[in-house]
C-alpha cells in the first residue's frame, strides 16, 4: 500500500476559499442545501455558512410522508443559525404514481400503464428532491449545493437527475471517511450527526448493508489502491466500471464517425 495522508483542516479551509472564490467569480451570494440530518448535508451547510454567512445559507428538509430522524435536520440548521423550513414531498410522490398508473390502471386504450417497481420508486425520492430544490434555488436567486461524496460516486451509491444533480459538489472529492474528519474539525457541528451511522431513510438498512461494503474499505481502495482484501477490491472495482455512466455528462452519439 502506498502512503497518503490527509489534514481535514487543511481540506476544510481550502473549501471555504474555493467556495468563496466562485461566488465571487459567478457573482452570487446565497446557497440551497437539501438537509438529510446526515454527515454529508451537515458539513456542507457548514462549510457554506463559513464560507458564505450564515444568513445566506438556505437548508430545506425534504421528508417523503413522515420521517422518523428529521429532528437531526433541525438540529443542523439551528445548530449553524441557518434559515430553513420543510417541505413535504409526500403529495407529489403520491401524485406521481397516481399519474403514471401505479395506484389504480387506468390507462385508455393503446396506451401502457407504468408497472410499480421497488428500485423506481426508491430513486424517485432524490429526483423530486432536486426538483424542489431546483426549484427554490431559482427562486431565491441561490445555488444548489452538492452534498455526495467520493465513496458514494464510485460505487455508484446516488441517483442520476438525483441527488448528482447540483450547481457545485461541495464534498465530491473527499472520501465518507474524510468527511467525517472535516466535519468533527468544526465545533459549530454535533458530533453525534457527523458520526451518524448513513442510511438512505427509506430501506431501513445503513448504507453498508445495502451496499455489502464498508466504506472504510472503499476508502482505502480509492486512496491506496487496495483495501487489503483482493475479493473486497474487484467488488469495488466492478461496481465504479458500472456506474461510471452517474459521474459523466450523457453520451452524445455521433452521426458522422
Amino acid at each position: 500500500m502506498t502512503e497518503y495522508r490527509f489534514d481535514p483542516v487543511l481540506a476544510r479551509d481550502h473549501l471555504v476559499e474555493a467556495l468563496r472564490k466562485l461566488s465571487k467569480e459567478q457573482n452570487f451570494q446565497k446557497v440551497v442545501i437539501g438537509i438529510s440530518g446526515g454527515k454529508d448535508s451537515t458539513v456542507t451547510a457548514a462549510i457554506c455558512a463559513r464560507a458564505l454567512g450564515k444568513e445566506n445559507v438556505y437548508g430545506i428538509m425534504l421528508p417523503d410522508g413522515e420521517q422518523k430522524d428529521i429532528s437531526d435536520s433541525v438540529r443542523v440548521c439551528e445548530a449553524l443559525g441557518i434559515q430553513h423550513r420543510t417541505i413535504n414531498i409526500g403529495a407529489i410522490h403520491d401524485a406521481l404514481k397516481a399519474a403514471t398508473d401505479q395506484i389504480k390502471d387506468t390507462a385508455a386504450e393503446g396506451e401502457f400503464s407504468v408497472p410499480y417497481s421497488r428500485e423506481s420508486d426508491i430513486n424517485v425520492g432524490p429526483r423530486l428532491r432536486m426538483t424542489v430544490l431546483r426549484y427554490a434555488a431559482q427562486a431565491l436567486n441561490a445555488r444548489l449545493a452538492g452534498t455526495g461524496n467520493l465513496s458514494e460516486a464510485t460505487v455508484g451509491y446516488c441517483t442520476k437527475d438525483g441527488d448528482t444533480s447540483c450547481d457545485f459538489g461541495m464534498l465530491g472529492k473527499l472520501t465518507s471517511v474524510e468527511v467525517v474528519q472535516v466535519g468533527l474539525t468544526m465545533e459549530e457541528l454535533p458530533s453525534d450527526l457527523v458520526e451518524k451511522t448513513p442510511t438512505d431513510g427509506l430501506s431501513g438498512k445503513s448504507d453498508e448493508e445495502k451496499l455489502g461494503l464498508k466504506y472504510k474499505d472503499i476508502h482505502a481502495f480509492i486512496r491506496l489502491g487496495t483495501c487489503g482484501d483482493p475479493a473486497v477490491d474487484e467488488v469495488i472495482a466492478a461496481k465504479e466500471r458500472a456506474n461510471m455512466h452517474k459521474r459523466r455528462m450523457p453520451l452524445i452519439l455521433d452521426p458522422f464517425a
